[in-house]
C-alpha cells in the first residue's frame, strides 16, 4: 500500500526556518511526482512546491520562490521542504502528496495527486 507521512512542523518566529519531511512507503520517488500543499484556516488548499524525476523539474508557487526549496534524499524515499525566511502568512497545515510520474512537469494542482499524507502544522508567529 502506498503512503506518505509528513513530519517537521512546529512553531517558529518570523524570519526563522523549518524543514519538513515527506517519507514515502510502498514506492520509490524515481517514478513519482511529490508535491507539498498547504491550507490555512478559511482558505483554499494551495500548491506550494513539487518535484519529479526529471532533473531540474521543481516548481514553486510565486509566494515561496527564493525562500522554500524542495529536494529528495539519495535513497529516493524522502522529500524535504526547506522553508527559510518564514512569514506569518506561511502559517498552515502542510500536506505531502504523490502521483505517478508521467514524463512531464509536476503539477501544483491537488486534484492530480492520489496519495496524501495527514498533514503537519506550521505556525509562524512571534
Amino acid at each position: 500500500q502506498l503512503s506518505v507521512v509528513e513530519s517537521g512542523g512546529g512553531l517558529v518566529q518570523p524570519g526563522g526556518s523549518l524543514r519538513l519531511s515527506c517519507a514515502a512507503s510502498g514506492f520509490t520517488l524515481d517514478r513519482y511526482d511529490i508535491a507539498w500543499f498547504r491550507q490555512a484556516p478559511g482558505k483554499e488548499r494551495e500548491g506550494v512546491a513539487c518535484t519529479g524525476s526529471t532533473p531540474g523539474s521543481s516548481l514553486y508557487t510565486n509566494s515561496v520562490k527564493g525562500r522554500f526549496t524542495i529536494s529528495a534524499d539519495n535513497a529516493k524515499t524522502t522529500v524535504y521542504l526547506q522553508m527559510d525566511s518564514l512569514k506569518p502568512e506561511d502559517t498552515a497545515v502542510y500536506y505531502c502528496a504523490a502521483k505517478i510520474y508521467l514524463f512531464s512537469q509536476c503539477p501544483l494542482r491537488g486534484t492530480r495527486y492520489s496519495v496524501w499524507g495527514q498533514g503537519t502544522q506550521v505556525t509562524v508567529s512571534s
